[in-house]
């Protein structure tokens, strides 16, 4: 009994989950085993090459995570990971790492998978005194909107991690900055905060990222994992192709 529960784990497919030294792994491991998928924490290379999908999470300051990548020596195999059609999953800060530079606590460069910055709320922009910064609390997420056309952004929102969820759904955000894509037809899906209008998703071919915590926001954000691990099933038995993005 135990030789054939061993062996359908190890028939699971396995997520690398980056460790950098910030980031909230714990919350990622438990929601990634909630759906089925086997979890490996990592800073080695060569594990997260060997992975299904890579998740890259994170919370806190932008310099300093790229500084703990740089000293784990992962940003070359973080952006060998996007070339390839491994998926990669960027959560909050993870999100925001994979964008060109940042603005928080001086310019600092960032991966450059995704082409654009990362910006603070303008807390004038912002303009009530109930909305402050960070944003820290449930928000919707909508359909794309900063595209003008509306075909493209209907498609965008059947992304394969957003399946079945709703447009409007609500979902969990802790941030005083976001990122900001230069090619609009990348952002999936857009919240709005105080005045402002921003990317709270987008996927770039097999990358995926949410400026949003799914670990965090209930069931609708679990159904993020459980999309991916059905997707990781259905590649690995040859039901469906990597993710790849047509559109862009």
């Amino acid at each position: 009994m135990h030789s054939q529960s061993l062996a359908s784990d190890n028939q699971k497919a396995m997520v690398a989950v980056v460790d950098y030294g910030q980031g909230n792994l714990f919350s990622v491991q438990q929601a990634c085993e909630h759906v089925g998928l086997r979890v490996n924490i990592t800073n080695n290379a060569q594990e997260i090459f060997s992975a299904d999908a890579v998740i890259l999470p994170g919370v806190g300051a932008f310099g300093d995570a790229m500084d703990g990548l740089e000293q784990k020596d992962l940003i070359g195999p973080l952006q060998e990971v996007a070339a390839s059609r491994t998926p990669l999953l960027g959560i909050c800060l993870g999100m925001q790492l994979l964008m060109s530079e940042s603005e928080e606590f001086g310019n600092h460069k960032g991966l450059g998978i995704i082409e654009g910055a990362v910006v603070r709320f303008d807390a004038a922009k912002v303009g009530s005194p109930v909305v402050k910064v960070p944003q820290v609390g449930w928000n919707q997420i909508q359909s794309n909107s900063i595209v003008s056309n509306q075909e493209i952004s209907q498609n965008r929102w059947n992304d394969p991690l957003l399946k079945g969820l709703a447009n409007n759904e609500y979902m969990y955000f802790v941030h005083s900055y976001y990122a900001k894509p230069t090619n609009s037809q990348v952002v999936i899906s857009t919240t709005t905060y105080g005045d402002v209008e921003f990317c709270s998703s987008l996927r770039l071919d097999s990358v995926f990222a949410c400026q949003f915590h799914p670990e965090r926001s209930g069931p609708v954000g679990l159904k993020i994992y459980q999309n991916l691990a059905s997707l990781l099933e259905n590649t690995r038995t040859g039901m469906s192709k990597p993710i790849k993005d047509d559109s862009t």
